[in-house]
């Protein structure tokens, strides 16, 4: 099969991509690793929308409320481009696609937010429609390259059967998510971080992997997030005292508390108005209270933290162009695969920034990648393809048939997981957690095999391995404590370390700073 555009992923980037690949005149196919429509983190939740009205004071208030959380590493070029884009596809999606925002007591739609699933069936419909080939189950395994290095397609593997195709195309798209890890997190076991690891064995770079940290409040019993509603909490240790300065958004003395104790919540500061808007907001999380007793507003229950890495987190694939377009030529990122410094800087923007994105860069990657492949015509198409796939699928040295991916995972997430580890930074536990994951790494590298394994599994183990590297890699780099890249032996900003850091590298991981705009002027308030 050949085709003008392979968009892979089937969230909110990759169908948004894929529609307006379509709209270019583009023959699209999109390939989802779980099902279109009903896989993923949107999928399974609601989502607010940084959808903000075009007028100016509001515009300017959205792009400075994070400013300084982010460390001042955002953009505010990219965030104009963003909230433009976004305020078009929301428009879009209710006029176009139909969608049933609600409305307030005067009849004005209210378009700063989501049901997911509702979304994601009504984008799975539009792409239908739109002409696009979709594949389920049907993930990546590697990228096609040509003889000169421009991405040619990809590999993906058919779950149902197992076998193993070949798509070319003229670009590619990836919008494959994040990486959490399989910490479990609701929607988010498909996000092995499988893209970036791709993208850099095709010779892009990574920037911002330090903000890769983010954690997730929910309940002990249930993987649903929903850490927004924790601004209304009140948190406990077991003897019943009030956990001093923890709260929604300052999770380090829950994390240091979990250490050695369970801590309880109940979420009692919200009126009856505001409990009310969030059981018509998010039903799918007082579901499981409802099934045990509890009210969460009134009766303690226990939480956890659950690491949410680069789904939440900023970090990703370096984007190179307006167009979302990368270092590598024919590849393009979008949603979480990519980068979000550019309009969170160091800090995550929660769903809402992170759908905001989706919808820009999944509209800018697809277009880009129609005129890309436009301007490439047919006489590309009987171009030799190699694959660029190493770890798992091409071992340097003798396979180990008992090296398994289950068994790579369980170390990774011993490196990872620990909020002593990844959350509460610091040098002397980093370093030697990286050292365990570099070691892991060359054992894969050297010996994984795809014998008796799933192929997807092995790659995702591999992509696993990767992202920890690199994430630990530019957590080290960064002596400084920066948006949420926490030192604990440097809790202070560095104003000479006021730059971005690019990651790139497999079996040798680097990273070199990149300067970021600095409007002094608001580092001081006026």
């Amino acid at each position: 099969m050949t085709v003008d555009v392979l968009v892979l992923g089937g969230g909110p980037a990759g169908t948004w991509a894929a529609l307006k690949a379509a709209a270019a005149g583009a023959s699209v196919v999109l390939a989802d690793k779980g099902f279109c429509g009903s896989s993923g983190a949107t999928a399974a939740a609601g989502t607010g929308i940084w959808y903000v009205q075009p007028e100016p004071e509001l515009r300017e208030k959205a792009m400075a409320s994070r400013e300084a959380l982010g460390g001042y590493l955002a953009d505010r070029g990219w965030m104009a481009r963003v909230l433009d884009e976004t305020y078009a596809r929301v428009n879009e999606l209710a006029e176009v696609g139909r969608y049933p925002f609600p409305t307030d007591r005067e009849g004005r739609s209210l378009r700063t937010g989501v049901q997911g699933p509702e979304y994601m069936r009504r984008q799975r419909l539009r792409v239908q429609r739109a002409g696009v080939s979709i594949l389920d189950h049907a993930p990546a395994i590697e990228l096609l390259t040509d003889a000169e290095g421009s991405v040619a397609g990809a590999r993906l593997q058919r779950l149902a059967t197992g076998e193993l195709i070949d798509i070319t195309a003229r670009a590619v798209v990836l919008a494959t998510g994040g990486c959490a890890f399989l910490s479990k997190t609701l929607g988010c076991n498909v996000n092995t971080g499988d893209g970036a690891l791709m993208a850099v064995e095709a010779g892009a770079e990574l920037s911002g992997m330090e903000f890769s940290n983010a954690y997730a409040i929910a309940p002990e019993f249930t993987s649903v997030t929903k850490t927004a509603y924790y601004s209304f909490a009140t948190f406990y240790l077991g003897n019943g005292a009030v956990l001093a300065g923890a709260s929604g958004k300052s999770r380090s003395p829950i994390a240091r508390a979990l250490l050695t104790e369970p801590v309880y919540c109940t979420l009692d500061r919200a009126d009856a108005e505001q409990r009310r808007a969030m059981r018509l907001g998010q039903p799918n999380f007082f579901l499981t209270f409802d099934r045990l007793g509890i009210d969460p507003f009134t009766d303690r229950f226990p939480i956890t933290l659950l690491l949410e890495g680069t789904v939440r987190g900023t970090g990703g694939v370096r984007v190179a162009g307006e167009d979302c377009s990368t270092s590598v030529p024919g590849l393009y990122v979008a949603g979480d695969v990519a980068t979000r410094e550019l309009i969170c800087g160091g800090f995550t923007g929660g769903g809402s920034h992170n759908a905001a994105w989706a919808m820009s860069s999944g509209s800018w990657a697809g277009a880009g990648a129609a005129e890309y492949a436009r301007r490439q015509g047919d006489s590309i198409d009987d171009r030799q393809r190699f694959g660029a796939g190493g770890v798992g699928l091409r071992p340097t040295g003798k396979p180990d048939t008992e090296l398994l991916p289950a068994d790579i995972v369980a170390v990774v997430q011993r490196e990872v997981l620990p909020y002593d580890k990844n959350y509460l930074r610091h040098g002397d536990r980093l370093r030697p957690a990286l050292a365990t994951l570099d070691e892991m790494w060359q054992q894969a590298r050297t010996s994984l095999t795809l014998a008796r394994s799933d192929p997807s599994k092995v790659r995702s183990a591999a992509a696993m391995t990767a992202h920890a590297r690199w994430m630990y890699t530019a957590a080290l780099a960064r002596t400084e404590s920066r948006g949420m890249a926490r030192r604990q032996e440097f809790p202070d900003a560095d104003p000479a370390q006021h730059y971005r850091l690019i990651t790139g590298g497999l079996d040798e991981v680097w990273t070199a700073p990149e300067p970021a705009f600095l409007d002094r002027s608001r580092l001081v308030p006026a």
